[in-house]
């Protein structure tokens, strides 16, 4: 009988690795195995046994030789699709992509992981062209959340997928992208940890875009110290520059404003709960207004979100004709949106943009942000399916706060610290500017046991 290696770390497989107490082999099909047995089928669009199975060899071949490419080698991995696979069209949770050409490599990410011996186990569903918060997919399955007792919830989205494969124990780390808050918010709402990079630090070549200017990457894994290991892969770096003997300081900025409108009380009481845990250990918090957050409500009021506009420059030819019916129609609606942003408008919003950045830094002065991930649990699944206002209602509240650092280009990790309605996981989302991604990991390295609780 094969060992079970569910629920496990990316640290705790590699342990096991280079302890000689399983090989890359067992550990793949063990994975396989667990993906088998698993009741929800809408988790994964594709697997890649073959390939897995000879990269997981010639991984085992290395270990056993002493020529181990390093801390990831034979670790199992998922991609969220949107990542191009050679040999395999990319769909973007979408049929109509179906009949693509297939990919003739792999994304670029894709091969740097793989360079660092990573083993691909399959392609993770998600929200249709990467468009929804809540993740809801009507061609390929809704994945559900694995921590709901009482009713099916959603996952969120749009890397649905990639966050139950990690929370249900399937892989132990999954690749998502990051528009509007897809990592961040399925993170938070599966109780596990996601971290989004600043916008650039990985490369995007054979990504399938949905907002090329808002447009991020990121792990989705069970502890911030695994999200360290696969950006060092993610990078093509060699080593990880952050260590818990690192220096972590930590100055905390949780704003006044936009946030914490209509959020559940236990998921205030949660995040509340976990500011006072962070304080006793040693964090300074201030608590300030944030002027971008109104500004940016008030633009998308006035100009239309960024992200609709891009977004109908790239689907505008598939959203006519017979095409259209083949897609999601709470997609078509929200991605024509973007048709009422005029070109002017769309200049504008990137002038105040930049302007709000350059702002917004300063009033934080190299500190960090932090609020809740999502202003509420996950969701049940059933009343959204029933009710396309309240579906486009959820999924607006859903985007909010993570949707802030997005237009801002922070980058961010969502670490779960308690939880909420009928048990549900909240997550605490701390925030930096762009590039101040090792400060960031740095801090919620040497924190998440005290944010967690």
């Amino acid at each position: 009988m094969r060992r079970p290696v569910s629920g496990m770390s990316v640290a705790e497989m590699s342990m096991l690795i280079h302890s000689g107490v399983m090989s890359p082999v067992e550990i793949a099909e063990a994975v396989f195995d667990a993906i088998d047995r698993h009741a929800d089928k809408s988790v994964f669009i594709s697997l890649f046994r073959d390939r897995a199975m000879g990269e997981a060899s010639a991984a085992a071949k290395r270990v056993a030789d002493g020529r181990s490419l390093g801390l990831l080698d034979g670790i199992p991995i998922a991609w969220k699709d949107l990542f191009d696979i050679k040999g395999l069209a990319t769909t973007a949770g979408s049929t109509v992509l179906s009949a693509r050409a297939p990919a003739t490599k792999d994304a670029a990410v894709v091969d740097l992981v793989r360079q660092s011996g990573m083993v691909a186990i399959g392609r993770t569903n998600m929200s249709e062209f990467a468009f929804s918060g809540i993740g809801i997919n009507p061609h390929y399955g809704t994945p559900h959340n694995p921590k709901s007792t009482d009713v099916p919830r959603v996952s969120g989205g749009s890397s649905s997928g990639s966050a139950v494969a990690v929370a249900a124990g399937l892989v132990p780390v999954a690749i998502g992208t990051d528009t509007g808050g897809s990592i961040r918010i399925p993170a938070a709402f599966n109780g596990i940890v996601g971290y989004k990079a600043s916008r650039g630090r990985y490369a995007m070549d054979g990504v399938f875009p949905l907002a090329k200017s808002l447009d991020c990457l990121g792990p989705l894994c069970r502890t911030v110290q695994d999200a360290i290991w696969v950006d060092v892969a993610m990078r093509g770096a060699t080593r990880p520059e952050i260590t818990r003997a690192t220096d972590a300081s930590l100055d905390i900025v949780v704003p006044e404003n936009g946030v914490f409108d209509v959020a559940e009380p236990g998921v205030i009481e949660a995040f509340e709960a976990a500011l006072l845990r962070l304080e006793k250990a040693g964090a300074r918090i201030q608590r300030i207004h944030i002027p971008a957050f109104d500004a940016i409500s008030e633009l998308v009021k006035a100009r239309g979100a960024l992200v609709t506009a891009e977004a109908f420059a790239l689907h505008r030819e598939r959203l006519t004709g017979a095409i259209a019916d083949q897609i999601d129609p709470r997609v078509v609606a929200r991605i024509k949106l973007g048709e009422k942003t005029s070109m002017a408008d769309y200049i504008d919003i990137l002038d105040i943009r930049r302007r709000l950045t350059v702002e917004t830094e300063d009033l934080l002065t190299g500190r960090l942000v932090a609020f809740p991930s999502v202003a509420h649990v996950a969701p049940a699944i059933d009343p959204l399916l029933a009710d396309d206002d309240l579906f486009f209602a959820t999924n607006g509240k859903t985007l909010r706060n993570t949707g802030f650092g997005n237009f801002l280009d922070w980058c961010g990790v969502s670490i779960p610290c308690g939880t909420g309605d009928a048990g549900m996981p909240v997550g605490l989302l701390l925030s930096g500017v762009a590039g101040d991604d090792e400060k960031l990991l740095t801090a919620a390295l040497r924190y998440e046991d005290v944010i967690r609780g």
